[in-house]
């Protein structure tokens, strides 16, 4: 006697929606706090007044770039997450 094939959706229940929720939330938090610390560090050797600080931060654009670009990621997906939510029955 063959197995049951895998179940491909999740249970709707409200434990599984407000885990949902919950991930959702957290997901577009991590993606804000990436972005801001992105645009920190990309933006702030033009408001650094000392040329030794400001050169060590400018070195740092690589992990500014790094982390703009997974914020908007991470935004991405939030945003995808959202739209296929909202167009389930």
């Amino acid at each position: 006697m063959p197995l049951p094939n895998v179940p491909t959706r999740r249970p709707n229940n409200a434990a599984t929606r407000q885990a949902d929720t919950q991930a959702n939330k957290e997901l577009l938090f991590k993606a804000i706090l990436l972005g801001l610390i992105g645009l920190g560090v990309l933006l702030s050797p033009y408001f650094i007044t000392s040329p030794g600080m400001q050169g060590i931060v400018a070195n740092a654009s690589l992990v500014g770039w790094f982390a703009l670009v997974l914020g908007c990621a991470f935004m991405g997906l939030y945003l995808k997450r959202r739209l296929s939510a909202s167009s389930k029955p």
